[in-house]
């Protein structure tokens, strides 16, 4: 993964820094983790776990904690093997004939059997949002969904266009479950906005496949919002990841609606047109100010 110079340059600089934790941005096996672990004498760790821990952070309800905890356990099941120093360590005990089950062997099942039991419990979970959205496709009710890279302002837009009390930080993966919320245009159309996780460059596979059931609301959406920050230095580059996820999950054909958030901290208001041209079937709002709110929801009746 890297040379012996890198390793050595790496574990100096945990020593002078007094860091407690590396981070790898590639992923890592896990053979890769324990050796890293012991040439570094700290927490080793790489870009999915980061993103895991987050989540697990801020799961709150309990479809979230079985999302997340499917997510871990799917992660970590073909990692076991780099972590054992031995494979002969034995799980058997009195009245066993010959070496026994390893303890790997007792691991790896004690998973798989934890796996299966979620996915049981995420698709009862997946069958009464099955029923939700049947009543509404039956009322004709058209579902708006808010997609977007993590912290772009998906729920607080969700609290000024419905005031759903949605928490909101300024931090990564604040949202993990998605929250519907109706919604009277004015047109007096009735509408209903659901909320999203945020996504991510190179978002990991297990990842999506974990919150399928959360991501099924944009599956089944209507229209999708796709909210930017555009006071970001990066938002061309965390658009582009956004339609990549939108891609791996079939969705990028759907009616998209640019949402250019986060004007108001936009110093040079002349930048906030130019930026609003490049992009076609775009509108320029504030979240926090309500600026352009009203333009935004003529958008959607539209």
């Amino acid at each position: 993964l890297i040379h012996k110079g890198k390793v050595g340059e790496i574990a100096e600089l945990v020593k002078t820094t007094g860091a407690r934790t590396v981070i790898f941005s590639a992923e890592l096996k896990g053979h890769h983790q324990r050796n890293l672990e012991e040439a570094f004498g700290v927490n080793t760790i790489d870009r999915t776990q980061l993103i895991l821990d987050i989540f697990a952070r801020r799961a709150k309800s309990l479809e979230g904690s079985l999302q997340v905890e499917l997510a871990q356990l799917e992660y970590r099941l073909p990692r076991l093997v780099g972590h054992y120093d031995a494979l002969s360590r034995l799980g058997g005990g009195i009245g066993t004939i010959g070496p026994g089950e390893t303890k790997l062997e007792v691991d790896r099942r004690r998973i798989a059997t934890r796996i299966d039991r979620i996915k049981k419990e995420l698709a009862e979970v997946t069958k009464s949002r099955q029923l939700k959205r049947k009543k509404r496709q039956d009322q004709h009710i058209p579902l708006i969904s808010l997609v977007g890279y993590t912290n772009a302002g998906k729920s607080t837009l969700l609290n000024t266009l419905t005031d759903a009390h949605q928490d909101t930080k300024d931090g990564m993966f604040t949202t993990l479950d998605s929250l519907a919320r109706q919604c009277v245009l004015p047109n007096k159309q009735k509408v209903v906005f659901s909320d999203t996780v945020g996504f991510m460059h190179e978002l990991p596979h297990n990842l999506i496949e974990a919150f399928k059931a959360t991501l099924e609301e944009v599956q089944s959406a209507d229209l999708l919002l796709h909210v930017l920050d555009v006071s970001n230095p990066r938002a061309r580059n965390l658009k582009e990841s956004v339609d990549l996820v939108l891609e791996q999950l079939d969705c990028s054909k759907k009616p998209i609606l640019l949402v250019l958030n986060k004007i108001d901290k936009i110093e040079d208001k002349s930048l906030i047109d130019a930026i609003a041209r490049k992009y076609s079937n775009a509108v320029a709002i504030s979240a926090t100010e309500r600026i352009n709110i009203e333009e935004l929801l003529l958008k959607v009746e539209n």
